[in-house]
């Protein structure tokens, strides 16, 4: 997996995940990228930071992992709570549900088996602590935290 910093002819930034550079290009052509914020489709990269690792990791191809980060744990920092914002995590949490697994409380194990080839790669989300997924990320296995709201505001 590719992450991309993408931009919509609106100004809004956000992230991408594609399978590979190829991918974007081609759901790019076929405008396929939605803005998250506004659902605008003119997309284009955003300047980013190159993600260099600091550790020779041998693993296999990075796995698609996804974190379910609950809005009470208070990590989502000053994150601007506008409608547009709210409407956007609406629907990353439904892509999200409807697309990867729930693991519950095992985040981190089945990140691992993932990771290490004990389980069929596939996207999941569920709950880690904040030690687990500092572990997760020692290891170079490669998850995403994401702020989330309480299920009766979904």
């Amino acid at each position: 997996m590719i992450s991309f910093d993408l931009i919509c002819s609106n100004g809004h930034t956000f992230e991408g995940w594609f399978s590979n550079s190829k991918d974007y290009e081609k759901q790019l052509k076929l405008k396929s990228i939605e803005c998250p914020f506004c659902s605008d489709n003119v997309i284009q990269k955003a300047l980013m930071a190159p993600n260099v690792s600091t550790k020779n990791n041998n693993s296999k191809t990075p796995t698609k992992v996804i974190e379910e980060k609950r809005s009470d744990q208070s990590s989502t920092g000053n994150l601007h709570n506008s409608p547009e914002v709210i409407s956007a995590f609406k629907k990353l949490r439904k892509v999200v549900e409807d697309n990867c697994d729930y693991v519950g409380n095992k985040f981190a194990e089945e990140a691992r088996k993932i990771s290490y080839g004990e389980s069929k790669p596939r996207g999941i989300y569920g709950e880690t602590s904040a030690e687990e997924a500092k572990e997760l990320k020692e290891e170079g296995i490669e998850f995403g935290i994401l702020p989330w709201s309480n299920r009766n505001d979904a």
